[in-house]
């Protein structure tokens, strides 16, 4: 049996987000599953590197598969750029050791959000990025993320719903850049609790507005209370940017 790495990029904007409903096929997952399925004669299920939310992007979502097909990579990426969506775009495959996991085997994982800081919006972006039409300063946004950086319990910035056993994450680096108006906010961590990114980019944004202070973040971090954090930044604005191994 092969074990089957995929890189996959889409563009989350008409999904229920990427993991499978069992009443809905409008997730990633549903689409390439029921591709494979019908390309190998099995029924195939995938597994991804973790979820992301309805309405949430990927450059470099990766997930794999097993079956017992002997068609060639080359053919078996032929068919899936030919049958998949073309909102859905399988990059990369390749056969990998059986022991591959590719939820297990990440050591860290890097978001992007993406904000368009402009008076007006953008029309072409704005499914897919966050528009804020006051200035934002990048310096104070800069300083607020390095008290997020390392070892912390980020209950304040997980959602409620987040139902995992320990909120303690850590976050090894934020980098902030600019480009003709458009923001990116790369977050790099080992693990990431339910909405904890877009809490962050909200948090991030209220520092820039000037809501907040830089050591307001710091505060909040040390709360441990969802109250005391910020709102959810939306998701058109967040991307799976890359799973490293």
């Amino acid at each position: 049996m092969k074990n089957i790495k995929m890189t996959i990029k889409y563009d989350g904007s008409r999904y229920k987000g990427f993991q499978r409903l069992q009443d809905n096929d409008m997730t990633i997952q549903g689409k390439i599953e029921s591709v494979l399925s019908k390309m190998t004669n099995e029924n195939i299920e995938i597994i991804g590197s973790g979820r992301t939310d309805m309405g949430v992007h990927a450059y470099g979502q990766v997930a794999n598969f097993k079956t017992n097909s002997d068609m060639s990579i080359k053919k078996m990426e032929a068919y899936l750029y030919e049958y998949l969506p073309e909102d859905i775009v399988i990059t990369q495959l390749e056969e990998v050791e059986d022991r591959f996991h590719s939820r297990y085997n990440a050591k860290s994982k890097v978001y992007l959000y993406k904000i368009y800081n402009s008076k007006v919006h953008d029309p072409f972006l704005r499914k897919y990025t966050t528009h804020i039409s006051k200035r934002l300063d990048l310096d104070l946004m800069k300083e607020a993320s390095q008290f997020l950086i390392g070892e912390h319990d980020f209950t304040s910035f997980a959602s409620s719903k987040s139902k995992k056993k320990s909120n303690i994450r850590t976050i090894e680096s934020i980098s902030i850049q600019e480009n003709n108006d458009l923001i990116e906010i790369y977050v790099e961590g080992d693990g990431f609790l339910y909405n904890m990114v877009r809490i962050i980019a909200g948090a991030l944004l209220e520092v820039g507005l000037r809501k907040k202070s830089p050591q307001d973040i710091k505060v909040m971090l040390e709360a441990k209370d969802r109250a005391k954090a910020s709102d959810t930044a939306p998701a058109k604005g967040l991307y799976l940017y890359k799973v490293k191994y």
